[in-house]
């Protein structure tokens, strides 16, 4: 699958609208909302509860179909392709974090990093390896054969980290990755984050209402009822910044 121009940005979305329900239930999400995401940059969504954010990171993400708009993510255009395309699109270049980690219970550390690289069809050998090596990165390759509910809050969104990078994703996008974690494991989180993401040259976009890691952005994106209104930029760490700080 084509990937985007170098002067592309890698997300553009133009006019996207989104509703639910129907009749007199129909709720208006997205309102014409125009976006976008620079290659390698993170950029921060930010809003009041219900204005459309997490639908907005959805449809960029490939996980939803807008109900009209442009949406072109990493140089191809999502509205074009059936369902078969944006699944193997999104296992092929989009890197998921979840507020709540939703690592799997049943499944070891390692096993749960390995998830995203047995549904590209790697070989559970080989993928589990291959996810061993990410936690190491990540500073938890020695609980590799853990289970999650013997990790604190704060590893366990690092486990869920690795696991959205282990494919070396294009795009990695975050729902309050922070939120439930208290202000230090939630900084650490954040340079983990950048710094990895930095790496593997990603692009990062990441839903927050956490203010205390603002600081962290290349920009910062406001929504208000379903649409982009302001776009400003934020004061992000410099890129020397290393992973054994994040670590320490």
């Amino acid at each position: 699958m084509e990937l985007l121009p170098p002067a592309e940005p890698a997300v553009r979305l133009r006019g996207v609208t989104k509703a639910f329900g129907a009749g007199d239930a129909r709720v208006a999400v997205l309102r014409g909302a125009d976006l976008d995401v620079r290659r390698g940059e993170l950029l921060m969504l930010v809003g009041p509860s219900g204005c459309g954010k997490t639908t907005l990171i959805s449809v960029l993400a490939g996980t939803l179909r807008p109900d009209a708009g442009e949406v072109q993510v990493l140089g191809n255009d999502l509205q074009a392709l059936d369902e078969r395309a944006r699944v193997r699109f999104r296992a092929d270049h989009v890197g998921f974090v979840f507020q709540a980690f939703n690592l799997i219970p049943t499944l070891t550390v390692a096993e749960n990093v390995a998830v995203p690289l047995q549904i590209r069809g790697e070989r559970p050998a080989a993928a589990v390896a291959r996810a061993t090596q990410m936690l190491e990165r990540v500073g938890l390759g020695a609980r590799a054969a853990a289970m999650p509910a013997q990790l604190s809050g704060g590893q366990q969104q690092r486990v869920a980290i690795a696991r959205a990078l282990v494919h070396r994703p294009k795009l990695v996008v975050c729902d309050e990755p922070t939120s439930a974690l208290d202000h230090e494991n939630g900084q650490r989180v954040m340079e983990l984050l950048h710094s990895l993401a930095g790496e593997e040259g990603s692009t990062l976009v990441l839903v927050t209402h956490d203010s205390r890691i603002f600081h962290h952005a290349d920009r910062i994106a406001r929504m208000d009822d379903g649409r982009i209104t302001t776009i400003t930029a934020g004061a992000s760490r410099p890129a020397e910044r290393v992973l054994e700080e994040a670590l320490a």
